[in-house]
């Protein structure tokens, strides 16, 4: 069973002051506590633990510079067996469309049954990642698996949904699924294991590595541009409203436009 799981380095912003770029694009990373994204966590446990099962091998795989290391050498000491680092000048500013593109170039060359990731990162809350590299991959998928569970190559997964609920699914791998908190425990990672994995190679791939060209990549390649960031002004005004779904979305449609969201 020789698994890729994706993974992405975030700052942990609960108790820390938010300052942003003087573009007001991103946010001043100075002073910020990095570390691998919550969901990913139990996605490389889940990995590790059907490697160990089953046999084979795990990949990490994450974009970003050289400070994204830190992340995948967590995960060499957690038990995955290599580790990819998707770095260039050309990805600078991609969104979620031209990252999966970017991943899902990079796996295309890969030997693989299954790919893992969390069901979002804590910094941009999208979940977009895992079923766009999915749908780029030709991949069947699934999202939210609290279980997973193989037999040859059919993958039996629970999914978490509303109100408690539970869907039961079967996969034929390969296949991609997105990994919800709560599926395990992740394993503590020991200073030892740290040390050992600091000394392992990590790959570092570039876009040429993704068959992609620059006009596929970073802000020519990405469907969203991130204009401006910010903290909303804290207000008391709050409207509720009423009616059917049809008069609500028309409603809900109507205030978006009035505020400028829609052209």
């Amino acid at each position: 069973m020789d698994i890729i799981v994706l993974v992405k380095r975030v700052p942990d912003t609960s108790e820390a002051d938010i300052v942003f770029s003087p573009d007001s694009r991103s946010i001043v990373e100075k002073d910020l506590v990095f570390d691998i994204n919550e969901s990913d966590k139990y996605a490389v446990e889940a990995a590790v633990q059907l490697k160990e099962k089953l046999g084979g091998t795990v990949t990490a795989i994450t974009m970003g510079e050289t400070s994204a290391e830190d992340v995948l050498r967590r995960c060499l000491a957690t038990g995955i067996d290599r580790a990819i680092r998707l770095t260039d000048p050309a990805f600078t500013g991609s969104d979620a469309a031209a990252t999966a593109r970017a991943l899902a170039g990079v796996i295309k060359s890969m030997q693989y049954d299954m790919v893992l990731t969390g069901v979002q990162a804590n910094d941009s809350l999208q979940a977009q990642i895992g079923v766009t590299v999915a749908g780029m991959l030709g991949l069947p998928h699934s999202t939210l698996v609290n279980k997973l569970e193989i037999n040859g190559n059919i993958a039996k997964v629970h999914r978490e949904l509303e109100g408690g609920l539970e869907d039961v699914l079967e996969v034929k791998l390969p296949a991609l699924f997105t990994i919800q908190t709560g599926i395990n425990e992740p394993r503590y990672v020991s200073i030892m294991g740290i040390r050992k994995a600091s000394r392992l190679e990590i790959k570092v791939s570039r876009l040429s590595d993704t068959g992609l060209d620059a006009s596929s990549a970073g802000e020519p390649g990405s469907l969203v541009k991130l204009e401006k960031l910010y903290i909303p002004p804290s207000t008391k005004a709050t409207e509720i409203l009423s009616g059917t779904i049809e008069e609500m979305a028309s409603k809900l449609a109507g205030i978006i436009k009035e505020k400028g969201g829609l052209s």
